[in-house]
């Protein structure tokens, strides 16, 4: 089962930097991400998602292959990437892989002009290695929502807002 972190951060930087870190972990395989989305707010006050994988492009890419692949069956390639990038780039668009876009965006609008909040969806993930790995960011955000257990959660609470150093039980669900 997998659980929603939402951490809320005082500048985007902070929220950005640590969905960068916490991919750079994803690598190392202590933690396994579903989702992992920045939501900012924009000069005119709608908040803007800042996906990891941008699947409008995805989708023009693989649109493209298939779309060159049959149109090479009719005799004409080009007619038929272009159809293919096209269809491919807006099925991207349409498409909501991880984290519900309506409630980031509705949680998003929460937001003051200048912070941001990151969304997270982790399906397992190896809690006490995390939070030494992602401890420059103690103290720098807020619990927003979590599904987490109660207990997890205060404890994920206590680090983030640098009210104490990680146990070794803190965190996230574990494999």
């Amino acid at each position: 089962m997998s659980s929603l972190i939402v951490i809320g951060f005082n500048n985007e930087a902070d929220a950005f930097a640590m969905r960068a870190e916490l991919a750079k972990l994803q690598t190392q395989y202590l933690i396994e991400m579903e989702d992992a989305v920045v939501v900012t707010r924009d000069a005119g006050g709608r908040p803007q998602l800042h996906q990891a994988v941008n699947l409008t492009a995805s989708g023009a890419v693989g649109g493209m292959f298939w779309g060159t692949l049959l149109g090479m069956l009719f005799l004409n390639p080009l007619l038929g990437a272009a159809i293919g990038a096209g269809s491919g780039a807006l099925s991207g668009k349409l498409s909501d892989i991880g984290i519900n876009d309506l409630f980031m965006k509705h949680l998003g609008a929460t937001l003051t002009a200048g912070t941001s909040a990151l969304f997270l969806l982790v399906r397992k993930a190896t809690p006490d290695k995390i939070l030494e790995a992602l401890k420059p960011f103690a103290g720098k955000g807020t619990i927003l929502q979590t599904s987490l257990t109660t207990d997890k959660e205060e404890e994920l609470r206590a680090f983030i807002e640098g009210k104490q150093e990680p146990a070794s039980s803190a965190g996230t669900e574990e494999r």
